[in-house]
Protein backbone atom coordinates (compact mmCIF):
# COMPACT_ATOMS: atom_id res chain seq x y z
CA UNK A 1 0.00 0.00 0.00
CA UNK A 2 2.65 2.44 1.31
CA UNK A 3 4.63 1.55 -1.87
CA UNK A 4 1.65 1.92 -4.59
CA UNK A 5 0.75 5.54 -3.10
CA UNK A 6 4.34 6.65 -3.02
CA UNK A 7 4.76 5.29 -7.11
CA UNK A 8 1.88 7.34 -7.75
CA UNK A 9 3.37 10.59 -5.96
CA UNK A 10 6.68 10.15 -7.71
CA UNK A 11 5.14 9.74 -10.77
CA UNK A 12 3.33 13.41 -10.70
CA UNK A 13 6.07 14.75 -9.11
CA UNK A 14 8.66 13.69 -11.68
CA UNK A 15 6.43 15.08 -14.36
CA UNK A 16 6.14 18.43 -12.18
CA UNK A 17 10.46 18.26 -13.45
CA UNK A 18 10.48 16.84 -16.18
CA UNK A 19 8.54 17.32 -19.30
CA UNK A 20 7.78 13.71 -20.52
CA UNK A 21 8.89 10.75 -19.98
CA UNK A 22 9.12 8.32 -23.39
CA UNK A 23 8.97 4.62 -22.65
CA UNK A 24 9.34 2.07 -25.62
CA UNK A 25 10.24 -1.40 -25.12
CA UNK A 26 7.92 -1.73 -21.74
CA UNK A 27 5.99 -5.06 -23.26
CA UNK A 28 9.18 -6.80 -22.36
CA UNK A 29 8.80 -5.92 -18.80
CA UNK A 30 8.46 -9.73 -17.19
CA UNK A 31 4.81 -9.02 -15.52
CA UNK A 32 5.81 -12.06 -12.65
CA UNK A 33 8.77 -14.19 -11.77
CA UNK A 34 12.24 -13.32 -10.15
CA UNK A 35 13.87 -10.03 -12.54
CA UNK A 36 17.21 -8.06 -12.06
CA UNK A 37 16.71 -5.20 -13.81
CA UNK A 38 20.21 -3.69 -14.58
CA UNK A 39 20.33 0.08 -15.43
CA UNK A 40 22.95 3.24 -16.24
CA UNK A 41 23.23 5.57 -13.49
CA UNK A 42 23.61 9.29 -14.75
CA UNK A 43 21.11 11.01 -11.76
CA UNK A 44 21.27 9.95 -8.81
CA UNK A 45 18.09 9.01 -6.76
CA UNK A 46 15.85 10.19 -9.90
CA UNK A 47 17.32 7.07 -11.62
CA UNK A 48 15.28 4.80 -9.17
CA UNK A 49 12.20 6.91 -9.13
CA UNK A 50 12.15 6.96 -12.84
CA UNK A 51 12.39 2.40 -12.51
CA UNK A 52 10.04 2.29 -10.13
CA UNK A 53 7.99 4.96 -11.60
CA UNK A 54 7.71 2.91 -15.61
CA UNK A 55 8.01 -0.83 -13.97
CA UNK A 56 4.29 -1.67 -13.06
CA UNK A 57 5.45 -4.40 -10.11
CA UNK A 58 6.70 -3.94 -7.15
CA UNK A 59 10.53 -3.22 -7.66
CA UNK A 60 12.98 -3.57 -4.67
CA UNK A 61 15.48 -1.14 -4.82
CA UNK A 62 19.32 -1.11 -3.62
CA UNK A 63 20.65 1.48 -2.68
CA UNK A 64 24.70 2.45 -1.09
CA UNK A 65 24.90 1.92 2.57
CA UNK A 66 26.31 5.41 3.85
CA UNK A 67 22.64 6.47 3.48
CA UNK A 68 21.15 4.47 6.34
CA UNK A 69 23.68 6.59 8.52
CA UNK A 70 20.63 8.53 8.82
CA UNK A 71 18.44 6.97 11.09
CA UNK A 72 15.23 8.10 9.08
CA UNK A 73 16.42 7.46 5.33
CA UNK A 74 17.06 3.75 7.42
CA UNK A 75 13.73 3.42 8.50
CA UNK A 76 12.05 4.65 4.98
CA UNK A 77 14.27 1.87 3.34
CA UNK A 78 13.10 -0.93 5.96
CA UNK A 79 9.60 0.27 4.92
CA UNK A 80 10.06 0.48 0.96
CA UNK A 81 12.65 -2.84 1.32
CA UNK A 82 15.46 -0.85 -0.04
CA UNK A 83 18.65 -3.10 0.20
CA UNK A 84 21.69 -1.32 1.54
CA UNK A 85 24.84 -2.06 -0.87
CA UNK A 86 28.46 -1.36 0.88
CA UNK A 87 30.27 0.60 -1.94
CA UNK A 88 34.10 -0.12 -2.45
CA UNK A 89 34.67 3.54 -2.34
CA UNK A 90 32.90 3.81 0.43
CA UNK A 91 34.60 1.55 2.21
CA UNK A 92 37.76 2.79 1.36
CA UNK A 93 37.29 5.83 2.80
CA UNK A 94 36.20 4.24 6.01
CA UNK A 95 39.29 2.00 6.26
CA UNK A 96 42.19 3.66 6.69
CA UNK A 97 43.78 1.30 4.82
CA UNK A 98 42.58 -1.58 7.01
CA UNK A 99 41.92 -4.77 4.07
CA UNK A 100 38.27 -4.46 2.91
CA UNK A 101 36.02 -7.24 4.28
CA UNK A 102 35.17 -9.26 1.17
CA UNK A 103 32.28 -10.54 3.04
CA UNK A 104 30.54 -7.13 3.68
CA UNK A 105 28.29 -7.79 1.37
CA UNK A 106 26.94 -11.21 2.04
CA UNK A 107 23.61 -10.18 4.47
CA UNK A 108 22.79 -7.92 1.41
CA UNK A 109 22.89 -10.70 -1.49
CA UNK A 110 21.17 -13.04 0.67
CA UNK A 111 18.06 -10.93 0.93
CA UNK A 112 18.63 -10.10 -2.52
CA UNK A 113 18.48 -13.86 -3.04
CA UNK A 114 15.32 -14.39 -0.68
CA UNK A 115 13.24 -11.83 -2.69
CA UNK A 116 14.35 -13.63 -6.27
CA UNK A 117 12.87 -16.86 -4.84
CA UNK A 118 9.88 -15.53 -3.94
CA UNK A 119 9.59 -14.05 -7.26
CA UNK A 120 10.39 -10.16 -6.68
CA UNK A 121 12.31 -7.58 -8.57
CA UNK A 122 15.19 -6.03 -7.66
CA UNK A 123 16.96 -3.00 -9.32
CA UNK A 124 20.65 -2.98 -9.35
CA UNK A 125 22.96 -0.28 -10.75
CA UNK A 126 25.81 -2.47 -12.12
CA UNK A 127 27.94 0.60 -12.39
CA UNK A 128 28.00 1.23 -8.82
CA UNK A 129 28.13 4.99 -8.68
CA UNK A 130 26.11 8.03 -10.12
CA UNK A 131 28.10 9.86 -13.00
CA UNK A 132 27.75 12.51 -15.34
CA UNK A 133 29.86 10.90 -18.54
CA UNK A 134 27.98 10.10 -21.23
CA UNK A 135 28.99 6.82 -22.10
CA UNK A 136 28.20 3.77 -19.81
CA UNK A 137 31.03 3.48 -17.47
CA UNK A 138 32.91 0.06 -16.52
CA UNK A 139 30.38 -2.41 -15.10
CA UNK A 140 30.79 -3.87 -11.83
CA UNK A 141 30.95 -7.87 -11.26
CA UNK A 142 28.32 -7.78 -8.45
CA UNK A 143 25.22 -8.49 -10.49
CA UNK A 144 26.02 -10.87 -12.82
CA UNK A 145 27.88 -12.95 -9.78
CA UNK A 146 24.24 -12.55 -8.27
CA UNK A 147 22.92 -13.71 -11.10
CA UNK A 148 24.72 -16.58 -11.36
CA UNK A 149 25.01 -17.82 -8.06
CA UNK A 150 21.46 -17.77 -7.28
CA UNK A 151 20.85 -19.96 -10.12
CA UNK A 152 23.50 -22.09 -9.31
CA UNK A 153 23.75 -22.40 -5.72
CA UNK A 154 20.46 -21.36 -4.75
CA UNK A 155 18.35 -23.48 -7.69
CA UNK A 156 16.07 -20.29 -8.49
CA UNK A 157 14.28 -21.10 -11.92
CA UNK A 158 13.45 -18.60 -14.37
CA UNK A 159 15.61 -15.58 -13.28
CA UNK A 160 15.73 -12.66 -15.88
CA UNK A 161 18.25 -9.90 -16.34
CA UNK A 162 16.47 -6.60 -17.88
CA UNK A 163 18.61 -3.86 -19.36
CA UNK A 164 16.70 -0.61 -18.82
CA UNK A 165 18.42 2.34 -20.36
CA UNK A 166 17.61 6.31 -19.26
CA UNK A 167 18.56 8.74 -21.60
CA UNK A 168 18.05 12.62 -20.36
CA UNK A 169 17.88 15.60 -22.93
CA UNK A 170 19.43 17.72 -20.15
CA UNK A 171 18.99 16.06 -16.46
CA UNK A 172 19.20 19.23 -14.47
CA UNK A 173 16.89 21.60 -17.06
CA UNK A 174 13.38 21.28 -16.03
CA UNK A 175 10.73 20.59 -18.69
CA UNK A 176 13.13 18.46 -20.71
CA UNK A 177 12.84 14.89 -22.30
CA UNK A 178 13.81 11.19 -20.31
CA UNK A 179 13.96 8.70 -22.50
CA UNK A 180 13.44 4.66 -20.69
CA UNK A 181 13.97 2.45 -23.28
CA UNK A 182 13.93 -1.40 -22.22
CA UNK A 183 15.56 -3.93 -23.96
CA UNK A 184 15.35 -7.66 -24.37
CA UNK A 185 16.44 -9.61 -20.90
CA UNK A 186 18.28 -12.66 -20.42
CA UNK A 187 16.87 -15.65 -19.59
CA UNK A 188 19.05 -17.28 -16.83
CA UNK A 189 18.20 -20.96 -17.66
CA UNK A 190 19.14 -20.25 -21.00
CA UNK A 191 23.00 -19.04 -20.26
CA UNK A 192 25.09 -21.28 -21.22
CA UNK A 193 28.53 -20.06 -18.94
CA UNK A 194 29.36 -19.93 -15.47
CA UNK A 195 32.00 -17.63 -15.96
CA UNK A 196 30.77 -13.80 -14.15
CA UNK A 197 33.31 -12.18 -16.92
CA UNK A 198 31.09 -13.16 -19.92
CA UNK A 199 27.63 -11.96 -18.03
CA UNK A 200 29.14 -9.05 -17.28
CA UNK A 201 30.03 -7.81 -20.97
CA UNK A 202 26.79 -9.34 -22.21
CA UNK A 203 24.79 -6.99 -19.40
CA UNK A 204 27.19 -3.76 -20.40
CA UNK A 205 26.49 -4.54 -24.08
CA UNK A 206 22.59 -4.64 -23.79
CA UNK A 207 22.74 -1.78 -21.43
CA UNK A 208 24.83 0.44 -24.19
CA UNK A 209 22.41 -0.40 -26.71
CA UNK A 210 19.60 1.13 -24.88
CA UNK A 211 21.13 3.33 -23.36
CA UNK A 212 23.95 5.78 -25.07
CA UNK A 213 23.88 4.04 -28.57
CA UNK A 214 19.88 4.75 -28.40
CA UNK A 215 19.15 8.18 -28.05
CA UNK A 216 15.65 10.07 -26.79
CA UNK A 217 12.74 7.86 -28.27
CA UNK A 218 11.26 10.02 -30.77
CA UNK A 219 7.55 12.01 -29.65
CA UNK A 220 4.64 9.64 -29.62
CA UNK A 221 2.05 11.13 -31.82
CA UNK A 222 -1.69 10.11 -31.11
CA UNK A 223 -4.86 11.34 -32.52
CA UNK A 224 -6.49 14.35 -30.92
CA UNK A 225 -9.11 14.07 -27.92
CA UNK A 226 -12.33 13.66 -28.72
CA UNK A 227 -14.68 15.94 -28.04
CA UNK A 228 -16.18 13.82 -25.26
CA UNK A 229 -17.72 14.67 -21.79
CA UNK A 230 -14.57 12.40 -20.45
CA UNK A 231 -12.59 14.62 -21.86
CA UNK A 232 -14.01 17.81 -20.90
CA UNK A 233 -13.93 16.58 -17.20
CA UNK A 234 -10.37 15.64 -17.98
CA UNK A 235 -9.03 19.36 -19.33
CA UNK A 236 -11.33 20.30 -16.27
CA UNK A 237 -9.20 18.50 -13.80
CA UNK A 238 -6.37 19.87 -15.68
CA UNK A 239 -6.87 23.32 -15.35
CA UNK A 240 -7.68 23.31 -11.44
CA UNK A 241 -4.69 21.74 -10.88
CA UNK A 242 -2.28 23.54 -12.82
CA UNK A 243 -4.32 26.78 -10.78
CA UNK A 244 -3.83 25.15 -7.46
CA UNK A 245 -0.27 23.19 -7.79
CA UNK A 246 1.22 25.79 -10.58
CA UNK A 247 2.50 28.10 -7.79
CA UNK A 248 4.27 25.94 -5.30
CA UNK A 249 5.64 23.62 -8.43
CA UNK A 250 7.39 26.94 -9.37
CA UNK A 251 8.58 28.28 -6.19
CA UNK A 252 10.27 24.84 -5.86
CA UNK A 253 12.00 24.79 -9.08
CA UNK A 254 13.31 27.93 -8.64
CA UNK A 255 14.25 26.32 -4.85
CA UNK A 256 15.96 23.53 -6.20
CA UNK A 257 17.99 25.39 -9.22
CA UNK A 258 19.16 28.21 -6.88
CA UNK A 259 20.38 25.70 -4.47
CA UNK A 260 22.17 22.79 -7.02
CA UNK A 261 25.64 22.56 -6.69
CA UNK A 262 25.85 19.77 -10.06
CA UNK A 263 23.13 18.73 -12.50
CA UNK A 264 21.95 15.88 -10.09
CA UNK A 265 20.32 17.96 -7.78
CA UNK A 266 17.54 20.44 -9.61
CA UNK A 267 15.18 17.34 -10.82
CA UNK A 268 15.41 15.77 -6.86
CA UNK A 269 15.19 18.69 -4.89
CA UNK A 270 12.54 20.08 -7.13
CA UNK A 271 10.64 16.56 -6.28
CA UNK A 272 11.44 16.84 -2.45
CA UNK A 273 10.43 20.81 -1.96
CA UNK A 274 7.67 20.11 -4.55
CA UNK A 275 5.75 17.77 -2.63
CA UNK A 276 6.65 19.85 1.02
CA UNK A 277 5.24 22.87 -0.61
CA UNK A 278 2.19 21.06 -1.75
CA UNK A 279 1.17 19.54 1.51
CA UNK A 280 1.42 22.84 3.15
CA UNK A 281 -0.69 24.78 0.36
CA UNK A 282 -3.09 21.26 0.99
CA UNK A 283 -3.27 21.75 4.48
CA UNK A 284 -4.14 25.23 4.10
CA UNK A 285 -6.65 25.11 1.91
CA UNK A 286 -8.21 22.27 3.47
CA UNK A 287 -8.36 24.35 6.97
CA UNK A 288 -9.92 27.36 4.92
CA UNK A 289 -12.74 24.79 3.13
CA UNK A 290 -12.89 23.04 7.00
CA UNK A 291 -13.86 26.32 8.15
CA UNK A 292 -16.14 27.53 5.55
CA UNK A 293 -18.24 24.61 4.63
CA UNK A 294 -18.08 22.54 8.38
CA UNK A 295 -18.66 19.66 7.10
CA UNK A 296 -15.61 16.68 7.03
CA UNK A 297 -17.14 15.02 3.84
CA UNK A 298 -16.94 18.50 2.44
CA UNK A 299 -13.46 18.80 3.06
CA UNK A 300 -12.70 15.48 2.02
CA UNK A 301 -14.06 15.78 -1.67
CA UNK A 302 -12.13 18.86 -1.67
CA UNK A 303 -9.03 16.60 -0.83
CA UNK A 304 -9.70 14.29 -3.87
CA UNK A 305 -10.44 17.31 -5.95
CA UNK A 306 -6.68 18.30 -5.35
CA UNK A 307 -5.35 15.06 -5.64
CA UNK A 308 -7.37 14.49 -9.20
CA UNK A 309 -6.19 17.90 -10.16
CA UNK A 310 -2.64 16.96 -9.72
CA UNK A 311 -2.67 13.77 -11.31
CA UNK A 312 -4.37 15.23 -14.27
CA UNK A 313 -2.13 18.92 -14.44
CA UNK A 314 0.78 16.18 -15.05
CA UNK A 315 -0.60 13.76 -17.60
CA UNK A 316 -3.24 15.44 -19.56
CA UNK A 317 -1.27 16.13 -22.60
CA UNK A 318 0.79 12.87 -22.48
CA UNK A 319 -0.62 10.94 -25.28
CA UNK A 320 -0.45 7.51 -22.71
CA UNK A 321 -2.46 8.47 -20.45
CA UNK A 322 -0.75 7.17 -17.81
Amino acid sequence: MIYSVLRWITGIALHWFYGDIRVVGNERIPARGPLLIAVNHQNALVDSLIVGWIVPRRVAMTAKATLTDNFLIALLFRMLHVVPLRRVSDEVRKSNGTPLDPSRNREAFREITSLLAKGGAVLIFPEGKSHNEFGLEPLKTGLARLALQSRDESAIKGIRVLPIGLVFEDKGAPGTIVGARIGEPIEMDAWPGTDHTDLTEEIADRLRAVSEEAGLPPKEHSAPPEDSLRERLIAFAAWWGRLTHELPVRIARNMAVARSTNADEPAMLTILFGIGLVLCTYFVQLIIVGALGHSVLIGFVYLLGLLAGAYWAAFERHPRRY
